[in-house]
């Protein structure tokens, strides 16, 4: 679906494709543990979130230099273009490059390379956000913040992702102190296989301007009015819920009752080379099993944009939501 739209919740390691991934491989002396693309992408079918994981970073081994990012990144950027996206907020995983061998300098430059020129390239602007592994130690996301700071004009903000049980927000109170003390922009992953209680913690403890998913508000009644009366924004990846098992079914999926709700709900890819589809194959996805109308496809798309994190271009922003209210469905 063309429909215009930005995406807020994207991996960008999780959009390296089983081609990519070996051409990369190849350029860089790594051997996979699979025999060809098609043996490849028959491993990415998992059981939950922990088996997305292992191979997720697994796969990540074939990143090593600037050129890399760069290509993962473009790569990226031509198939989200194709699919409607106008403005991408980015995510990237730095300690697990880090952990390989792969400075900081390597990541952020050379996602950059592409980033920097993505609206001339490819019609997309572009915002990165850091984001923190609850899995990994406080003590190493405060190390990581550190290390970002020469590259803090290229950062809009930080996040967290990565496994959600038993690493609640509260244990990264302070690198999220340190961050809003450093002028940037604050989410986080909550309420996808974490509880209600993980979303209320993220907003009060870390601040949070955004929810990462938050799919399980809605076991919150109190909860989910303080969102509306917010006007919390809330990340949904509605083909990674299925793949990951958060829902079962496509048909299950809680949006339209989110939507009724008056939740400010937004639909993106998450990790789509693993996940079955781009920002637009999800909407094509909510659109036909679930049955949204026209204008609630519309409303998703607005709300993306009134989402973004583009408080220092409102003529920007204008001008996206004018494109999304001028799209003709086809």
């Amino acid at each position: 679906m063309s429909l215009p739209k930005a995406e807020l919740h994207l991996h960008i390691e999780g959009t390296l494709e089983p081609e990519l991934a070996f051409e990369l491989a190849t350029r860089n002396g790594v051997e996979l543990p699979y025999a060809d693309t098609e043996a490849l992408r028959k491993a990415y079918r998992f059981e939950d979130l922990q088996s997305f994981l292992n191979l997720y970073y697994e796969l990540m081994a074939v990143l090593r230099t600037e050129r890399d990012f760069e290509d993962l990144a473009n790569a990226y950027l031509a198939r989200a273009a194709a699919q409607g996206v106008r403005h991408a907020e980015i995510f990237f995983d730095p300690q697990a490059h880090l952990a390989r061998g792969v400075g900081m300098g390597t990541v952020v430059e050379g996602l950059w390379r592409a980033l920097g020129s993505s609206e001339d390239n490819h019609g997309v602007s572009t915002q990165l956000i850091l984001c923190f592994l609850r899995d990994e130690s406080a003590d190493s996301a405060m190390a990581t913040l550190e290390a970002a700071k020469p590259y803090l004009d290229r950062i809009v903000g930080i996040g967290l992702d990565s496994a959600e049980v038993g690493h609640p927000p509260v244990k990264f109170r302070e690198v999220y102190e340190a961050a809003a003390a450093l002028g940037l922009r604050r989410v986080a992953h909550a309420g996808e296989e974490g509880p209600p209680a993980y979303i209320t913690e993220a907003l009060d403890v870390l601040g949070v301007e955004r929810i990462d998913h938050g799919l399980r508000c809605m076991e919150d009644e109190e909860l989910v009015a303080r969102l509306v009366r917010e006007r919390i924004p809330l990340t949904l990846c509605p083909l990674s819920n299925v793949r990951l098992r958060t829902v079962d079914v496509l048909a299950d999926h809680p949006l339209p009752a989110m939507l009724d709700a008056g939740l400010l709900c937004t639909v993106n890819s998450d990790d789509p080379a693993y996940f079955g589809g781009y920002a637009g194959d999800n909407f094509d996805a909510v659109g036909q099993t679930l049955g949204l109308s026209e204008d609630r496809l519309r409303e998703l798309a607005c709300n993306s944009f009134l989402a973004s994190f583009l408080e220092h271009d409102e003529e920007r922003r204008a001008r996206y939501l004018a494109e999304v209210e001028a799209y003709e469905f086809g």
